[in-house]
C-alpha cells in the first residue's frame, strides 16, 4: 500500500471549525474595543474643543466664542482662530462620531455661549453614549437621546 501525504476532509472540517468558534467569540469582543475606542476618542475631541473654544475667545476678544467648529480651523469671524482644531474634527465627523457646537450671541454682541454635542453615527456600533459640553467645561454623557447640559456628567 502506499502511504498518502495530506491532510484528511474530516481533519481540515475541525480545524476550520476550531477557526470559527474562536471567531465567534473574538469578534463581539472586538466590536465593543471599538465601540469604547470610539467613545474615549469623542471625550478627547469634545475637550479639544473646549480647549479650542477657550482659545479663540482668547485670540478673538471682540467675537468670544465661535459660532460654528468649522471657525476654530478656518478662523471664521476671528483670523486669530485660524488653525485651532485639525480640519477633520471641524468637518463634523471623527472616529464614529458627529460633532455639532453651536455659539449663541448674547445682549453684549459677544458670543458668550456655545454647546458641542457628540453622537455616534451609527448608535450601538460605533458608540453608545452621547457627549455633551458647553462652556462651563464639563462634559456630560446620555445614553438615550441626547446629551444635554442636564445629562450626567463623566466621573
Amino acid at each position: 500500500m502506499k502511504k498518502q501525504k495530506g491532510f484528511s476532509l474530516i481533519e481540515l472540517l475541525i480545524v476550520v471549525a476550531i477557526i470559527l468558534i474562536i471567531a465567534a467569540i473574538a469578534i463581539p469582543n472586538l466590536i465593543k474595543s471599538k465601540m469604547a475606542a470610539n467613545e474615549a476618542s469623542a471625550v478627547g475631541s469634545v475637550r479639544t474643543v473646549n480647549t479650542g473654544e477657550v482659545n479663540y475667545a482668547a485670540s478673538c476678544p471682540n467675537v468670544g466664542y465661535s459660532l460654528a467648529l468649522i471657525g476654530l480651523s478656518t478662523g471664521a469671524g476671528c483670523a486669530g482662530g485660524q488653525g485651532i482644531i485639525d480640519a477633520v474634527l471641524a468637518g463634523g465627523a471623527k472616529s464614529g462620531y458627529t460633532f455639532v457646537e453651536v455659539g449663541a450671541p448674547g445682549a453684549d454682541g459677544l458670543n458668550d455661549t456655545y454647546a458641542t454635542n457628540a453622537t455616534p453615527a451609527v448608535p450601538g456600533t460605533t458608540g453608545q453614549r452621547r457627549f455633551f459640553s458647553d462652556h462651563t467645561g464639563v462634559i456630560r454623557y446620555g445614553l438615550t437621546g441626547p446629551a444635554t447640559a442636564a445629562s450626567s456628567p463623566l466621573q
